[in-house]
């Protein structure tokens, strides 16, 4: 059996994830790729836009327009999840096909970092808290795979203010 390249299982669990919330959104936000936030960050796989949010004239969406960021793991995650937290983003989901499970961050912090963080296995769903409102994200038919090369052990951990 072949091995499945990081960027096809990224692709995989970007298209099925966004299928996912842009169901479960109803019209009341947008769920975008290649969304650039104000966030110094690279661009994250899917941004999750609150209802009514309009990117700035340099193309940007502010953090308070943002009302969540999916990754798929790789190298250097937890200082874009900094970025993200000091920016205000309220949540934060890194899926880790090499650990077969996602982890999704809340609570961010002014100085960076996120003050909660539940580890969610492959087959189970995570709850996504946006504003007013709770999507559900199907896990069972993400692809686990092998580890992002770069990434190593931690990509996306250590995030969490202790």
């Amino acid at each position: 059996m072949s091995e499945v390249s990081p960027d096809e299982l990224r692709r995989v669990v970007v298209l099925d994830a966004a299928a996912q919330i842009e169901d479960q959104l109803g019209g009341h936000g947008r769920v975008l790729s290649g969304a650039v936030t104000d966030a110094p960050a690279p661009i994250p796989d899917l941004t999750v836009t609150a209802p009514g949010a309009e990117p700035d004239g340099r193309g940007r969406y502010a953090g308070g327009d943002v009302e969540a960021v999916l990754e798929v793991a790789r190298p250097h995650l937890a200082e874009a999840a900094l970025a993200y937290a000091r920016s205000g983003i309220p949540l934060y989901v890194v899926v880790d096909p090499a650990a077969a499970a996602c982890t999704v961050h809340t609570a961010p912090s002014a100085d960076g970092g996120y003050r909660e963080a539940e580890r969610v296995p492959f087959g189970n769903d995570l709850f996504l808290p946006l504003a007013g409102r709770t999507l559900v994200l199907r896990t069972d038919e993400f692809p686990a795979g092998p580890p992002t090369p770069g990434a190593g052990p931690d990509a996306g951990r250590g995030i969490v203010d202790g």
